[in-house]
């Protein structure tokens, strides 16, 4: 799919593309390739211009090559976004490329971003855009609120797992942790710290592109005090993701000491048993090793006061054990 962003009166408006001729009805200040086909692509390098290298979407590029400028003056930003999917969290590649052309009127100052799946910080920007006049006014600026909007999606995203963290937390707490309970807090802490440690990763990933923009001298002195501001708003992001991680230790020693706790109470059990089951084998061992034929043709009351016995003797270490309060 290809779309290009026109803005107009403040605001950021989307046109999709279906054939070469529609590029020529625009202006843009942002062409989005989101899963475009070769077709497509080539309609955009044969109009614009522009050169889009054959591992674009590599994933195991280097990290000198995801941040460089071409001789030309285009700017390649290679930069993973977060997909906080509940079922699949993974990061997504997106490719910028920030096109300042060579003068002419329609390859100068346009974003272009390639990406093979839906974004939902491209989502949020265009969302936002549209409502809010006047938050968009070139294409850098383009670029800078997407990194802005990569921050509060990874911002919003703690705010999730935060809470998740507090219903754990009531759960471990608040109420006895059986080995059901309890394997299924370590289900949710797990997928809190998976969770937890791609948004470090997006936000370090984020802040490498901000700075990148930041080194380059093209922003105006009010887009590098806003990417100034997205710096801090990262940093604040690492503070918090460090507390997250913390309490994600905590509740993981609380719930393994739990289970601790359970698997001793059945070690007790047969602690206690083979203690309270020792006596009575004393005993019939005993009785019967002291008769040389069959007790009762000696003594008729022989079973009785064996059994007696070893009732007694079994009961016994029980009131003790009890009197003790190691039976709780």
């Amino acid at each position: 799919m290809l779309n290009v962003f026109t803005l107009a009166n403040g605001r950021l408006y989307q046109e999709e593309i279906e054939s070469l001729a529609d590029l020529e009805k625009f202006k843009p200040i942002w062409v989005d390739l989101d899963d475009a086909t070769a077709a497509e692509t080539q309609w955009v390098k044969a109009y614009y211009g522009l050169s889009i290298p054959d591992d674009v979407m590599a994933e195991d590029i280097e990290e000198s090559a995801r941040f460089y400028e071409e001789e030309n003056g285009e700017l390649h930003i290679r930069s993973d976004f977060l997909i906080a999917d509940e079922d699949d969290p993974h990061t997504a590649r997106v490719a910028f490329v920030l096109n300042r052309g060579s003068g002419s009127e329609r390859s100068h100052g346009v974003l272009f971003s390639i990406h093979q799946e839906d974004v939902p910080v491209l989502r949020l920007l265009r969302l936002r855009a549209r409502r809010m006049p006047g938050l968009i006014e070139d294409a850098k600026d383009v670029l800078l609120m997407l990194f802005d909007a990569d921050a509060e999606y990874s911002a919003d995203t703690l705010e999730e797992i935060n809470d998740e963290l507090d219903n754990v937390s009531k759960t471990v707490l608040a109420a006895e942790v059986t080995d059901d309970t309890a394997g299924q807090v370590l289900a949710a802490i797990a997928r809190s710290e998976d969770m937890s440690g791609r948004i470090r990763r997006n936000v370090m990933d984020t802040r490498k592109g901000v700075s990148f923009m930041m080194r380059t001298r093209l922003l105006s002195a009010e887009q590098f005090e806003d990417a100034r501001q997205i710096l801090r708003d990262l940093d604040s992001l690492d503070s918090h993701a460090a507390f997250l991680f913390e309490k994600i230790n905590f509740l993981m020693d609380a719930t393994v000491g739990f289970i601790n706790i359970n698997q001793n109470k059945i070690i007790k059990i047969f602690s206690v048993a083979s203690v309270c089951l020792l006596p009575p084998t004393l005993v019939a061992s005993l009785y019967g090793m002291n008769f040389r034929f069959i007790p009762e043709l000696q003594w008729e009351y022989g079973y009785a006061f064996a059994l007696s016995l070893m009732v007694a003797s079994a009961v016994i270490p029980m009131l003790y054990f009890r009197k003790r309060g190691w039976l709780k």
